[in-house]
């Protein structure tokens, strides 16, 4: 087999296989929500200007490099009790721009990690937009491009939302192909917002099916914030995206989240409700741990006690950049999400 130059990071896992021990490779897979991470500048058209220093927030450059900070701290952190590197693959939503991401990656905490970034501009009316951090050593890019997703008429009063993000690349030999989301919010009601997140889905959905009719076992990750639960018809129907391994049909992907969201854990709050919006999807490819490739080990939701409020009417809520026009310092106002994959390492 073809070598690639990723990093090798052994971690050993003690099952009795025949009395053997068994070494694995390990690669984290991760999404977060940077809440807002916007520039100063004001840049016109597709631009909030209240993230400006004369606009309702006094964003400043003191409050950008202290987001800045915070989130280089978050990230420096996700997936690290399993590899120091962190993770391998990152999907963010809610940023700017290319040179935010740039500014972020190339924090001290961050730049001896060598990440790279797979970024387009989309056309939301708040100039926000996907990206995919990833780390050479473990993932090389082979394509991107961004999906189009088409708002049915009425579901929003903006005309646009962000675009999907795919990249197809290569993982320790094998081919991955990584969807980026941050489907359309709830803002004016979930009834009515619903067929715009319904329309996300179908978008992804479509090329999942291209790529599951050329190789049913491709290897394939969507992740995102989805505006929805994993109960929801956009994840369930649209995405056709399910949490009983056991029972998934011919084309079905596999949601690892649905226990988590019964349960009442979440990634976000509102009103004292928990959501979990940020969810990272499988296909099927990924489940077989007698696999010779990378195989689906463990999810998480990454929330250190930092993260967290300790006081007042948002205690336990993940402690957020701001709250309304009030700088509050912190994080975001979601938690992350990552995924432990594993891979038998060559003796």
């Amino acid at each position: 087999m073809k070598r690639y130059s990723l990093l090798t990071i052994f971690i050993c896992v003690f099952i009795f296989w025949g009395q053997a021990q068994t070494t694995y490779k390990t690669a984290v897979v991760s999404f977060y929500n940077l809440e807002n991470l916007y520039d100063t500048i004001w840049h016109g058209k597709n631009d909030d200007i209240s993230f400006t220093p004369r606009g309702s927030k006094a964003y400043t450059t003191a409050i950008f490099t202290d987001k800045i900070n915070k989130l280089a701290t978050v990230i420096s952190q996700i997936g690290t009790d399993v590899n120091p590197d962190g993770a391998a693959i990152l999907g963010v939503a809610e940023v700017e721009n290319l040179s935010v991401l740039q500014t972020l990656v190339a924090h001290p905490l961050l730049a001896k990690r060598g990440l790279k970034i797979i970024h387009y501009d989309s056309k939301d009316f708040r100039g926000v937009d996907v990206a995919l951090i990833y780390n050479p050593k473990y993932f090389q890019v082979e394509a991107s491009k961004p999906l189009y997703v088409a708002l049915p008429s009425g579901s929003k009063d903006a005309v646009f939302t962000r675009d999907v993000l795919w990249v197809t690349g290569n993982m320790d030999g094998e081919r991955v192909d990584v969807f980026v989301n941050h489907w359309p919010s709830r803002s004016g009601g979930e009834k009515r917002s619903m067929p715009g997140r319904m329309a996300a889905a179908k978008a992804v959905r479509s090329v999942v099916d291209n790529l599951l009719s050329n190789n049913a076992d491709a290897k394939i990750i969507v992740m995102g914030d989805l505006n929805d639960d994993p109960v929801n018809e956009s994840i369930t129907i649209g995405l056709r995206a399910h949490g009983d391994a056991r029972k998934l049909k011919a084309g079905d992907l596999y949601n690892p989240w649905v226990e988590f969201y019964k349960s009442g854990l979440g990634t976000l709050a509102y009103q004292d409700a928990w959501s979990l919006f940020d969810q990272i999807i499988v296909s099927p490819a990924f489940l077989d741990k007698k696999q010779q490739g990378f195989f689906l080990y463990k999810h998480h939701i990454f929330k250190p006690g930092y993260l967290i409020e300790n006081i007042g009417k948002y205690k336990g809520y993940p402690m957020r950049t701001y709250s309304g026009d009030v700088y509050r310092g912190g994080y975001s106002d979601h938690f992350p999400t990552y995924l432990v994959l594993l891979k038998r390492s060559e003796r």
